[in-house]
């Protein structure tokens, strides 16, 4: 053999083995995923910690907790690994209601027929087969604690919870020794934060902000009329719900005077690191500004009772009949509200997405989708709007919880969209199943456990 023919035989073989020992090096390299894990595999993600996709990933949870992020090449998935496969699907970070009610699991004496655990129940699956996996309860009732566990153990399906306690209002309270003890008890009873009705006097809002400032707990809601806006946010409210108080004060102005106050107040709130929770589309619905006959047919209304819904009918009715209903000025002040909500977007107050659900037509978990519409009219873009239900939240109980976005180490409360809901918010309609706290609920697990609510309701004699 010519020693120019046996270089070149040996330079190919060495190629050869180059090229062999990459490819075993390469298989080598990658991370085995194997065990008790649930794998989203090739599934674009869409973290929140920026407004980008990550495209053809793999994720990894492993108990409550997203424990590996990576693209989907890097890995060699086992056959004891749960799979789900997210080819062409998105993988977002599950939603909150930060302005939510559960109903009591010990009702009043008065209280309809259809209040029971089964009500219960169907409120908080509700919530959780829309996408909500998180709910910030806003009006306590007795007993009612013991639910978080019973959903963080798995024994109920749910989001998770997170409670206030027995309002603070005009009935509830009538001097500020009965408001400094009611904070003392329900900070000791273990409640998330205190709820404050309309009707506390100056004296007594002070009494409880005091007390809860000095113990560590916080307190959000309306802001009774002898308090104001200015004061509240001053006296270190957490959250201003419904905008209460805000759209009370602004309404004394108008012209140039408006603009002022609107970019005083914006200013302040920032400053005071207050949360907004705006419920824009229930209070168009309460001041008349909504499209009732649309409402009256939205199709989730089939997962609630018919005595539910009778009784929104009959209040819409009067409302429209009242002598006090006018809808210029309700319009008007849904305007003003609109106009709000975008300068505080814009200007970077923080905003927590709520619906007050379940309320006039804001069936749990479903009202969500009615509320980006009108976060979209206040020129909310779908990144805008996504913030205000995951990483916020996130952010809002980050000294309770981590989660919020989709990071490793984060609570693995996700759901699998079908379309990218970055380009259109209402893609996240169309999920194929929710993951809460590591477990997963597909999209058919969902189907039919709605079903069986919406049969129970035609059938129950206790609608």
């Amino acid at each position: 053999m010519k020693r120019s023919v046996l270089i070149a035989v040996l330079i190919a073989i060495g190629l050869l083995s180059l090229v062999v020992f990459k490819t075993q090096n390469a298989s080598e390299n990658l991370q085995l995923v194997n065990g008790d894990v649930t794998v989203f595999d090739n599934v674009n993600v869409i973290p929140m910690t920026s407004n980008v996709v990550l495209e053809n990933q793999t994720v990894v949870i492993s108990g409550e907790e997203i424990s590996i992020i990576g693209p989907s090449g890097n890995f060699d998935i086992g056959d004891e690994a749960t799979v789900i496969d997210g080819t062409g699907k998105y993988l977002v970070p599950g939603l909150a209601e930060m302005h939510g009610h559960v109903p009591p699991t010990d009702p009043p004496a008065n209280a309809p027929r259809y209040m029971n655990m089964t009500y219960v129940e169907n409120t908080l699956f509700l919530y959780t087969a829309a996408g909500v996996t998180t709910v910030r309860g806003m009006l306590g009732w007795p007993n009612q604690l013991e639910l978080k566990d019973k959903v963080e153990s798995g024994e109920m399906v749910g989001p998770h919870l997170y409670l206030a306690g027995p309002s603070f209002n005009g009935n509830s309270i009538s001097s500020t020794e009965q408001a400094v003890e009611r904070v003392i008890q329900q900070k000791e009873e273990g409640w998330d934060l205190l709820k404050i009705h309309p009707g506390l006097s100056l004296e007594e809002y002070d009494a409880m902000a005091s007390k809860a400032n000095e113990i560590g707990i916080t307190f959000g809601g309306h802001i009774p009329s002898d308090v104001g806006i200015y004061h509240a946010i001053e006296m270190g409210q957490e959250t201003i719900d419904h905008m209460d108080g805000y759209v009370a004060f602004l309404n004394e102005f108008e012209g140039e005077e408006l603009d002022k106050k609107i970019t005083e107040l914006i200013k302040l709130t920032k400053e005071n690191n207050v949360w907004v929770v705006p419920t824009q589309a229930l209070w168009e619905t309460i001041i008349g500004a909504a499209d009732y006959d649309a409402m009256q047919n939205y199709d989730e209304l089939k997962y609630i009772p018919d005595n539910l819904v009778s009784g929104y009918n009959s209040w819409t009715k009067r409302l429209k009949e009242s002598n006090r209903f006018d809808i210029k000025e309700a319009t008007e002040h849904a305007a003003l509200r609109t106009r709000l909500l975008s300068e505080m977007n814009k200007s970077g107050v923080k905003i927590l997405m709520g619906t007050d659900a379940p309320q006039l037509y804001s069936v749990p978990g479903f009202s969500i989708h009615r509320e980006f519409k009108v976060m979209a009219d206040a020129g909310m873009t779908p990144y805008d709007i996504l913030i205000t239900g995951t990483r916020n939240v996130g952010e809002y109980f980050s000294n309770k919880d981590n989660f919020g976005t989709i990071e490793v180490g984060k609570r693995a409360d996700l759901i699998l969209v079908e379309q990218n809901p970055l380009e259109d918010i209402a893609n996240l309609k169309n999920h194929s199943g929710v993951m809460v706290g590591g477990r997963w609920l597909s999209k058919g697990f969902i189907a039919s456990k709605l079903s069986d609510i919406e049969t129970s309701y035609k059938s129950s004699d206790d609608n």
